[in-house]
Order: structure tokens, then C-alpha cells, then sequence
């Protein structure tokens, strides 16, 4: 019997900056069909991880492979991707409809005319995070939560198999991240993988069901009620650890 090769596989990955490794010798399998957060101290390299995957910054050493392939430009496209929502000029002047129609270039590239389907699929991301009211707004004129809306429609339209946001639900309010955690559940049905840099330890469990602990090395990976353990949280975070007898429940709504 075939098994499915994992959606991500990270093997003795290194990356330094100045000569300084951000990340060390991490392994990390990510499983098709999960939703995964990547927890750890501020500097703790979750940012690089994903940027390392996406093939934004070059590793010292290590490898990646997508769905049992390297992570190549082929592998590349089957992966929607979330930035962090400050590392974007939010000044340019542009509508929110187009920058949702920037997530379509990776189908055909960035010359291509857009057709009738592309401009199905904007609408449709757009209805998904609630934003079709103010397709036509000027993205400078959107408030923080609404910019975070905009980047996970142009996730969306790309049709992806494997997605890598850094830090979602960021300055985002309780109702909009409860819709875009819906949004990410129904990914997981229909069998795409997410892997999320989050910072909010409490919320952790609730909204994913896999964990990977860093902290410039990994720590632990598994599913949330092994690896989400105090143990592994105090190793990760250090003196910083909350003060949790035990971590908050791991059931998911």
C-alpha cells in the first residue's frame, strides 16, 4: 500500500544570517491534511522557516521537499503563502481586488491577461473572507484586520495544496480571526495542509491540531496533545514560559 509522502519535509536544515545560524539543524515532517502552528520566542527563527521553504532566503545547509519533491519552482506553485502583513507597503496604489488578483500569476505568470475565471475565483476568495463589499477600496484605506482578510484571499485564489502563513492573526479583532480560523478549517476538509506561525499560546490548541515547538533548533513536533506539553513548552520558551500547571485544553470547537 502507497503512502502519501508528507506535504513538507524539512531535513537538517540551517540557516545563518551574518554567521549566526537563525535555524539549526531542524527536521520537521508536516502531514497532508493538517493545520499546524509554529510556536516559539520572538527570534526564534519562525519567520526564516517559512521564508527558507518558500526559497526567499538561501539555506546554509539542509534540504526541502513539497509533497515528496524538492522545493523547486514546480513544488513551489502548490503553495498559497501569507507574509507577515507589515513587510508590505501598504501606500501603493492599488485596489483590493487587485492585489487578490496577484495570487493568479503564480497559474500562468505575471504577464498572462487574467480571464473569466480568474475573476470568479477573486470574487469567491474575496465573499470567503467577507471582503467583496470593498473590493474596489484602495488597500491604504483598509484597516489592519481587513489587510489580513486581503492577504488570505490571495492565498486563496491560488488554489493551493500547501499554505504557509506567518502570524495569521495579526492585529486582527476576536470576530475576524474566529472567520478566518473557519476559513482554514474549511481548507483542512478539503484536504489542503497549513502551516501558520502563531503567537498566542492559549488559542494554540483550539485552532490547530499539530505543533511544531522552535527556538533556533525544533524542540518537538506531533500532534497538539503530545507535543503541546509543558514540558516542551518550558524547554521552548525558557524563563519566559507561562506559568500553566498544565498547557489549555486542546479540543477544537
Amino acid at each position: 500500500m502507497q503512502t502519501m509522502p508528507p506535504a513538507l519535509e524539512v531535513n537538517d536544515l540551517t540557516v545563518a544570517y551574518r554567521d549566526k545560524p537563525v535555524l539549526w539543524d531542524v527536521d520537521l515532517q508536516v502531514p497532508t491534511g493538517v493545520l499546524m502552528a509554529v510556536v516559539g520566542p520572538n527570534g526564534a527563527g519562525k519567520t526564516t522557516l517559512i521564508k527558507a521553504v518558500m526559497g526567499l532566503m538561501q539555506p546554509a545547509a539542509g534540504s526541502v521537499q513539497v509533497f515528496g519533491e524538492p522545493a523547486g519552482r514546480q513544488q513551489v506553485r502548490r503553495i498559497g503563502y501569507v507574509p507577515q502583513r507589515t513587510s508590505v507597503d501598504w501606500d501603493f496604489p492599488t485596489s483590493v481586488r487587485d492585489v487578490v488578483a496577484m495570487g493568479r500569476y503564480n497559474r500562468g505568470g505575471l504577464w498572462r491577461r487574467a480571464d473569466r475565471r480568474d475573476a470568479e475565483r477573486v470574487a469567491r476568495a474575496l465573499a470567503t473572507v467577507d471582503m467583496e463589499d470593498l473590493a474596489d477600496r484602495q488597500i491604504s484605506e483598509l484597516s489592519g484586520g481587513q489587510q489580513q482578510r486581503v492577504f488570505l484571499a490571495r492565498a486563496l485564489v491560488q488554489d493551493s495544496d500547501l499554505y504557509l502563513m506567518d502570524e495569521p492573526f495579526q492585529g486582527v479583532d476576536a470576530v475576524t480571526e474566529q472567520s478566518m480560523v473557519a476559513v482554514l478549517r474549511r481548507l483542512q476538509e478539503q484536504g489542503r495542509t497549513v502551516l501558520a506561525v502563531h503567537h498566542d499560546l492559549r488559542t494554540a490548541p483550539a485552532y490547530f491540531d499539530w505543533v511544531a515547538l522552535l527556538n533556533v533548533r525544533l524542540i518537538a513536533s506531533g500532534p497538539m496533545a503530545t507535543a503541546f506539553s509543558e514540558c516542551n513548552l518550558r524547554e521552548t520558551f525558557g524563563g519566559s514560559a507561562p506559568e500553566w500547571t498544565t498547557p489549555p485544553a486542546t479540543t477544537a470547537a
